[in-house]
């Protein structure tokens, strides 16, 4: 028996929205429920917008004809649920607390988005809202990143906000990431007669040492000051507990600032590697160029005074990076605190979303 697609309560405050939104599981992967009732919300109470889906991504557009056009998007997809859900409110629907999976990251930004996208029938600006999903989990999977390869008009505009968790302030660009396998080989042996063998863990210590010692930087682009990071996230080899392992492998995340491409972040760590360890086989398996912050985009600048605050760097990797490669100016703006994005201990204060709601009705119905 099918479940019926829920009704979100879009009138009844971003508050309740949020937490119905977070109450429809939606680990990705598994995001049609959720994508259904966005899409049905807004075949019911928004008839002035265009709606499209593809596959569960919902895009949503007026055409009112105005002069810019503004793309607000947010990811509907969580990382797996831990005892998180159903979500519970700390204290009152106006100053308390949501506990709860997707309350930070990020269904409190698509609670404000879909809110908005029902009531502001004639905002200063087009607006192409987009929900969409796979954001948590391999790149190449990522709705966003579908959407910009197979119908890249969807996603055509002068500026762009993710509601990526900010704490209610504007974060410009966004860090790249750089994930590479540092691969030794070396010959089995009986660990009894290990001067018979190589070791290919051991190879692995003059990287090991140097990343222990790295010192990240802090770099400053367009007057914002992002900090990078070095550091091995896994280490894997060996085959039994008697055995010299001929095989080791370094796993290693550089998360670089937005001054430097994807390619020239490669450069540095290949250089820098060979260096300390040239034995060493650099692979890379993941990599995406950062964002830089797009604060100098006059339809930033006005963003900015409408929803106040002094914006700040986004260290974590976000989609604005995609719009970035599409050459819009984007930023982050929503609720919750990011290094809570994640935690089994999610939550936002009530008070960010709310404030993220008010600023952008505050832009979106200003000329």
């Amino acid at each position: 028996m099918e479940t019926a697609t829920p009704d979100l309560p879009v009138h009844e405050g971003v508050v309740a929205l949020t937490q119905a939104l977070c109450d429809v599981p939606s680990v990705s992967g598994d995001e049609r429920m959720l994508a259904d009732a966005i899409e049905r919300a807004l075949s019911i109470h928004a008839p002035h917008l265009d709606v499209l889906r593809d596959g569960d991504a919902i895009v949503a557009r007026t055409r009112l004809g105005r002069a810019q056009r503004v793309v607000i998007a947010g990811h509907i997809d969580t990382v797996p649920i831990n005892n998180n859900l159903p979500t519970h409110l700390e204290g009152d629907a106006e100053t308390g607390t949501l506990h709860g999976r997707g309350t930070v990251d990020m269904k409190g930004g698509c609670a404000v988005m879909l809110a908005l996208a029902v009531q502001l029938d004639a905002p200063a600006y087009d607006v192409t809202w987009v929900w969409y999903d796979h954001e948590e989990v391999a790149s190449e999977l990522n709705g966003l990143g579908r959407l910009a390869r197979t119908h890249p008009d969807l996603l055509a505009a002068d500026f762009a906000i993710l509601g990526e968790p900010s704490n209610a302030v504007v974060e410009g660009g966004c860090n790249g990431t750089l994930r590479i396998e540092l691969r030794a080989t070396g010959r089995r042996a009986h660990s009894a007669r290990a001067w018979m063998g190589e070791n290919a863990i051991h190879a692995l210590a003059p990287a090991l040492a140097l990343l222990a010692n790295y010192e990240p930087r802090s770099i400053e682009v367009d007057g914002l000051v992002y900090r990078e990071g070095l550091n091995a996230v896994s280490i894997s080899g060996g085959v039994a507990s008697n055995v010299i392992p001929d095989a080791g492998v370094l796993t290693v995340n550089y998360r670089f600032a937005p001054d430097k491409s994807a390619a020239e972040a490669e450069s540095y760590l290949r250089e820098l590697f060979a260096a300390a360890a040239p034995e060493l086989d650099l692979v890379v398996t993941d990599s995406a160029g950062g964002a830089r912050p797009g604060l100098d985009a006059p339809l930033a600048q006005h963003f900015i005074a409408a929803v106040g605050g002094t914006p700040a760097p986004k260290y974590g990797w976000t989609d604005v990076a995609r719009f970035a490669e599409l050459g819009i100016p984007a930023v982050n703006y929503g609720p919750g605190d990011p290094s809570l994005a994640h935690t089994d201990d999610e939550r936002v204060p009530v008070e960010q979303i709310i404030a993220c709601e008010r600023g952008l009705r505050a832009w979106l119905t200003s000329a």
